[in-house]
């Protein structure tokens, strides 16, 4: 069952960039533009984790904050704050959050952050083995297999199947890839992503009867051994 997660942001062009990714990666998202009507959503809804912006007309994120800890509501809270002093930080986890990210952010770090919220809360430990279906790679050996066989992989190769590996079943954007895998924080324009995709896809798909790496035109990929 999908994730959802409640984002809390008055800035829409903020707001529509986080939305678009978190629905992107297939989770479930609902939005509330000022801190009212996210403290509603917060106490009546069942969330896994809530984005909150710090700045809110009306009631505050840090008042949003206090008064579901109040309630007892004890859903992982990813502060959001263009506000980057110590104290606030501080101000912010004392008041319940679990996290702080400062604006401007990549989507990539507010992505991982969050799935981090979400292990947490799930208990999920990390893990040292990731596998799709026949394919397996051991992160303390550095090994990938498929089935029977070896695979050769580069770094780049190993990090980006990481990548990929430990969002299985989910799509990945290659805004998602250019940043956490390559480092970018914009699109160089030069195909970078689909020539890598492509060596990859040619290790771990070709010669077996199952294809696992998928192209999703116009979205990105998506690593999967269901049909």
């Amino acid at each position: 069952m999908s994730s959802r997660i409640l984002v809390i942001e008055d800035d829409a062009d903020t707001a529509d960039h986080i939305l678009k990714g978190l629905r992107e990666e297939g989770l479930t998202v609902e939005h509330a533009a000022d801190g009212g009507d996210g403290l509603y959503l917060a106490t009546t809804g069942k969330f896994d984790a809530v984005v909150l912006d710090r700045m809110l007309p009306g009631l505050d994120g840090l008042s949003v904050l206090k008064a579901m800890r109040a309630a007892e509501i004890h859903t992982p809270v990813l502060i959001l704050s263009a506000l980057s002093h110590l104290d606030e930080r501080v101000k912010g986890l004392r008041a319940g959050g679990d996290d702080y990210l400062i604006k401007p952010f990549a989507y990539s770090e507010l992505s991982a952050r969050l799935q981090s919220l979400l292990r947490r809360r799930s208990g999920a430990t990390p893990a040292t083995v990731l596998t799709c279906g026949d394919l397996t790679m051991d992160l303390l050996s550095r090994r990938v297999t498929r089935g029977e066989r070896t695979l050769d992989l580069l770094p780049r190769e190993f990090k980006l199947l990481e990548h990929l590996l430990r969002n299985k079943d989910r799509v990945v954007t290659r805004t998602m890839l250019l940043e956490q895998v390559f480092d970018y924080r914009f699109d160089p324009h030069t195909g970078l992503i689909d020539t890598h995709v492509s060596r990859l896809r040619k290790k771990i798909d070709e010669g077996f009867d199952k294809p696992l790496l998928r192209t999703l035109r116009g979205t990105g990929y998506r690593l999967s051994d269901k049909a």
